[in-house]
């Protein structure tokens, strides 16, 4: 199934070809690793509305709002990242076993752990996306794509400094 969704593919492509300044296989390559930061993204968005929604204990309020916030960031940032895909050329993957193929966050545990595991968990969460994304910068570079490598630059400053915040609440 992959391969004919990957002919009809190259058959839109062909009709209406694709002149962006950035070679094919390049656009290729970056839509892949984007694929994954798309992954990424989504499954720690799925995690942090599922800890925003099973978080209990002396600092709920703190967490249950600081989770929200996060997930609508997160929300809002796969948009984005899917639709630079798309004008690359390239389809978004958008079901959950795509996202789990290609997703380097692990999935939520199905038992919800106690709070403070959950924001170790979200750092770990966080720092991965920052690392998927940072490590698209020599392809975009060499690609000379500044609209993605803006789209990476604004993701990083975003998941680092929530890590940045979430570490800040695991300090003795």
């Amino acid at each position: 199934m992959a391969k004919k969704s990957d002919k009809s593919q190259r058959a839109k492509t062909a009709q209406h070809p694709i002149d962006i300044g950035i070679d094919a296989d390049s656009r290729a390559a970056i839509a892949q690793g984007l694929s994954r930061l798309l992954a990424d993204t989504y499954t720690l968005y799925l995690t942090t509305h599922n800890f925003h929604w099973n978080v209990t204990g002396p600092m709920f309020n703190t967490l249950h709002d600081m989770f929200m916030q996060q997930y609508t960031e997160l929300w809002n940032a796969v948009d984005p990242i899917a639709e630079r895909i798309r004008a690359l050329g390239h389809v978004a993957p958008g079901s959950y076993a795509e996202f789990a193929r290609l997703s380097a966050v692990p999935d939520a545990p199905t038992e919800p752990p106690k709070a403070l595991e959950m924001v170790r968990m979200l750092v770990q969460g966080h720092e991965t996306v920052a690392r998927t994304a940072r490590s698209l910068f020599p392809l975009v570079d060499q690609a000379h794509d500044e609209p993605t490598a803006d789209l990476l630059t604004q993701r990083l400053a975003v998941h680092e400094q929530t890590a940045w915040m979430l570490r800040s609440l695991l300090e003795a």
